[in-house]
């Protein structure tokens, strides 16, 4: 169970205890629906809320609480930890936790493919080394430290996915995590409302090469490479086009996986029979598998690590429903996401095309021409039915070449999947996620999936 001492809270956030002397906690906790007993509650301020107005229910069921001004009350039993900023505080306890124990600590970061590649390289490391990795996407300046906040001091390793969405993010989380290596995906245009452009983006995301001894980056990426020129520490790279370190060849694409042979520096030759879909997993293999060739990770564990993972849930699913593939990558999507979603769609096609794409947001001011680009590409690669789903992929559908169904949300698109879908079709569900485009397949009208296995 992990544990956080009361005196390494007071140290790393300056805090001052008010009353109660608990000496440690199991956990951190921001949330007081969720809060377990022996956890501290943080009571976080945010634009739309503050953790200290529901201070009663957490300590309910929680230890303690970390504030920022002494609660009206009193609470028999509880510990109150008075800190000039509560946020500060989470991510100063985190970095004394980080810099307490002696893991190697891995970043992951890059616009496409984080957290299947975390997934990847964790399970790949996992097979040795006690690890800690974050949970789900919880990869921002509270996700990660909170995740850090769950060491139980015997971790050797940590993989920790590093997300931004705005220049100096991966900056502040670096600060916390102090990475020694990091993995760097790809970059491509997303959440260009707070950046402002792509050149930003991989700025912000090269920003961890500032805090690394050694980076694995996609060399199929230029732009990206374009980027790494002057770091100072070493530079891993991998591929499937371009000359790489680490490349896949003997690449054979399925229908519910792939095989491909990984060849590392020294020439030492890897197959691999994975269970994922899509070229782009092969480079998020590709990428795990690099940077735990440089940790000298023994390559039958390497096989091992990438053979057993089945998936990210709500990342490029795939389903049989009334005897069509259905592609399910609801989770999340930007351009770069959509072509490489699209580039799987064409290629299993059976026979009929149909894409049910909601909005792609946070663009700014390139969403329209995003989306209008998006959909010429549709017609460009002959898809015969396009759901557009939200008013931007709506309006840009007017552009289509084949049939066009427009609806206003994901619940209203699932009867219309239902009403087109045929035998032998072949789905892509996509959009981002406040779309939700998951209720797609949870609308009324369409039959329950029929469960098959992910093989190649």
């Amino acid at each position: 169970m992990a544990h956080v001492l009361l005196e390494d809270i007071v140290k790393a956030a300056g805090g001052e205890t008010l009353y109660g002397d608990r000496p440690e906690f199991t956990g951190l906790s921001i949330d007081s629906r969720t809060i377990k007993d022996g956890e501290l509650f943080v009571a976080l301020r945010g634009e739309r809320f503050d953790g200290h107005d529901f201070l009663d229910d957490a300590l309910k069921a929680g230890a303690g609480a970390l504030v920022d001004h002494p609660p009206a009350g009193t609470f028999a039993g509880k510990t109150i930890i008075l800190v000039k900023d509560t946020l500060a505080a989470l991510q100063d306890i985190a970095r004394h936790l980080r810099m307490s124990g002696h893991a190697t600590v891995v970043g992951v970061t890059g616009t496409n493919g984080k957290t299947t590649t975390k997934e990847l390289l964790a399970s790949v490391l996992g097979r040795r080394h006690r690890i800690l990795k974050t949970e789900g996407n919880l990869n921002n300046h509270i996700g990660l430290p909170l995740c850090i906040s769950r060491m139980k001091g015997d971790e050797s390793v940590m993989v920790l996915e590093m997300g931004s969405n705005a220049e100096g993010d991966i900056a502040l989380l670096c600060d916390i995590a102090r990475p020694d290596y990091a993995v760097v995906t790809n970059v491509g245009p997303a959440h260009l409302e707070g950046f402002g452009s792509i050149e930003t983006v991989r700025k912000t995301d090269l920003e961890i090469l500032g805090h690394v001894k050694a980076a694995s980056m996609n060399a199929d990426d230029t732009f990206l490479m374009e980027g790494v020129k002057g770091f100072g520490g070493k530079v891993i790279t991998y591929g499937m086009k371009n000359r790489a370190d680490v490349h896949a060849e003997d690449v054979e694409l399925g229908e519910r996986g792939s095989r491909f042979v990984i060849r590392f520096p020294d020439g030492g030759r890897l197959p691999v029979n994975l269970r994922l879909s899509g070229r782009f997993n092969i480079l998020n293999a590709l990428a795990a598998a690099s940077l735990a060739d440089e940790l000298g990770v023994d390559r039958g564990e390497i096989k091992g690590g990438l053979e057993c993972f089945t998936g990210v849930p709500m990342r490029l699913e795939m389903k049989e429903i009334a005897g069509a593939l259905v592609i399910s990558d609801v989770y999340n999507a930007n351009p770069a996401s959509m072509e490489g979603a699209v580039g799987e769609l064409m290629r299993l096609k059976r026979k009929r095309t149909i894409a049910v794409l909601g909005d792609m947001f946070e663009l700014g001011g390139y969403s329209e021409e995003a989306h209008r680009e998006l959909v010429g590409l549709l017609s460009r690669c002959g898809l015969d039915i396009l759901i557009a789903v939200g008013p931007e992929m709506k309006r840009a559908g007017a552009g289509f070449r084949g049939a066009c169904y427009r609806a206003d949300d994901a619940a209203s698109a699932g009867p219309i999947l239902s009403e087109v879908l045929s035998e032998g079709d072949t789905v892509l569900i996509k959009g981002s996620r406040g779309m939700r485009m998951e209720k797609v397949l949870q609308a009324g009208g369409l039959p329950r999936e029929e469960e098959k296995t992910n093989a190649l």
